[in-house]
């Protein structure tokens, strides 16, 4: 089953940078699935097998996605 990872930048983050974050993970076999508006990130779903390298990016926050819970 594919892992689903929340991929943000820091707040003056340009568009290229995002550009680039998201060509990074789609060259490291993710598949972009949702944009945020908000924020400058996106949502990207990777394939469980997959090695990622997104982490070492000093811009570039990742954490798995997951439901929100309160407690």
């Amino acid at each position: 089953m594919p892992t689903m990872y929340s991929i943000t930048l820091k707040q003056g983050a340009s568009a290229d940078e995002i550009d680039k974050a998201k060509e990074s993970a789609k060259a490291q076999g993710g598949t972009v699935k949702h944009e945020f508006t908000l924020i400058k990130g996106f949502t990207v779903e990777f394939p469980n097998e997959t090695v990622h390298t997104l982490k070492t990016d000093d811009h570039i926050h990742v954490e798995q996605d997951g439901a929100a819970r309160t407690q």
